[in-house]
């Protein structure tokens, strides 16, 4: 199998680039080196240094690859076009500068989606001209990924967000040429969102260019999807456990993969509270044993 396995920032509770939480950037690298990884998200733009020679020089340090770069910003609000560019460009310029392939676009929460994570048939869903212009958007970031920067580039379904469940991510794969526009599946936000990540992936296999490796407490789950929390309280109530002590069944999503002949990086991401107390690296060490264990080398 000719899959590696990277990690990403958010495994340190990095959602924001100016967040007062965040831990510093080298020792993130340095824990993510530590825990047995040898590739690394950027994290959002702004969070490592942009200038290509010092963060080339430490990961160089590190011995780490940097493997993709994540626009997670507001694509369904038409006033914050100009942020989401920015950041859609920023993020090319950083991966092109380290050789990165994979730009990941995700729709940042929404305060009209916040209260209906996991709950598909009461979220409040876009008119058409809504939906087309917020089509639009994706479309614009991808041909921008695709064509100007030479990168693969997918579209990542989110909790709380207007890209979350399977109806409104279909519609965008159907209306989004595959040519500039695939498929980032995270397995723990699928689960979240109410349909299953290996029949998705079965499904979809095809247009997958990268993965996402999330597992998820479904008594957490239940719980916050209940009492309508939030999706970061969620975090901090730990709705994303280590791999392979969730809902998700890993050793499908392998056999997917090794039957279609997937190759290149998969990523762990657990979403967790950076002031929760825990030990990121302790996590990120025991998530890449557990994918070991399954087969995934």
């Amino acid at each position: 199998m000719t899959i590696k396995i990277a990690n990403a920032p958010c495994s340190w509770g990095i959602e924001f680039a100016d967040a007062p939480g965040n831990p510093p950037w080298r020792k993130v690298l340095q824990d993510c080196a530590e825990a047995g990884y040898k590739g690394i998200e950027l994290g959002p733009v702004g969070y490592m240094p942009e200038e290509p020679e010092i963060l080339g020089s430490a990961l160089d340090d590190f011995g780490l690859e940097l493997v993709a770069g994540v626009v997670f910003r507001p694509f369904h609000d038409p006033n914050a076009w100009d942020e989401v560019r920015d950041a859609a460009v920023r993020t090319c310029e950083a991966l092109s500068a380290h050789g990165a392939q994979h730009l990941v676009l995700i729709d940042s929460i929404s305060p009209r989606r916040a209260p209906t994570a996991g709950r598909a048939s009461q979220a409040e869903q876009m008119g058409q001209a809504e939906w087309t212009a917020y089509r639009d958007r994706f479309a614009s970031i991808a041909r921008l990924g695709t064509e100007e920067y030479g990168l693969k580039v997918s579209v990542h379904a989110h909790a709380a967000g207007f890209m979350d469940f399977e109806p409104e991510l279909e519609r965008l794969l159907d209306e989004v040429d595959e040519g500039i526009l695939k498929i980032c599946l995270d397995t723990g936000h699928q689960s979240y969102a109410g349909f299953d990540p290996v029949a998705f992936l079965d499904q979809h296999i095809s247009r997958v260019s990268y993965m996402h490796f999330k597992d998820i407490d479904p008594n957490v789950k239940l719980d916050v999807i209940a009492n309508r929390t939030g999706f970061y309280d969620a975090c901090g109530q730990g709705i994303f456990c280590n791999l392979g002590k969730g809902d998700v069944d890993f050793p499908a999503v392998r056999d997917i993969l090794l039957k279609n002949n997937f190759e290149g990086w998969c990523t762990v991401e657990q979403d967790c509270d950076p002031l929760g107390g825990t030990l990121p690296v302790k996590d990120a060490e025991a998530n890449r044993q557990y994918l070991e264990s399954i087969g995934f080398n």
